[in-house]
């Protein structure tokens, strides 16, 4: 199963300069690299990045984390993944870029 996580621009590039990343600041502050699935990640992106058109999205597999991805409660009680440890670069499956259209975030064809 894919897991997606939407990162600025610059986040990205700090990553993928990197190898490995801790998240965003929001994810260095809960100490969690939050994570949204298919039917999550547009309604992520709404609420979280609603005035931003440089953004990334990146897909990892969620089985290739271990036990380290928690799938805990969050909005509305619906279960979320959180990474409990850093991202590592060679563990994104694909990335694209989420740009911002007139009524939201345009995502690749078929996610959602």
């Amino acid at each position: 199963m894919l897991i997606y996580k939407i990162f600025r621009r610059p986040e990205w590039n700090a990553f993928r300069d990197a190898g490995r990343t801790l998240g965003a600041p929001v994810d260095l502050a809960d100490g969690f690299i939050h994570f949204s699935t298919a039917s999550q990640v547009a309604e992520t992106a709404a609420k979280h990045f609603a005035t931003e058109s440089d953004l990334v999205l990146v897909a990892v597999h969620a089985e290739g984390l271990g036990a380290d991805l928690k799938w805990e409660p969050s909005r509305g009680g619906a279960l979320f993944p959180h990474l409990y440890r850093p991202l590592e670069l060679t563990e994104v499956a694909w990335d694209r870029s989420l740009p911002l259209g007139a009524t939201g975030h345009i995502f690749p064809e078929g996610l959602l």
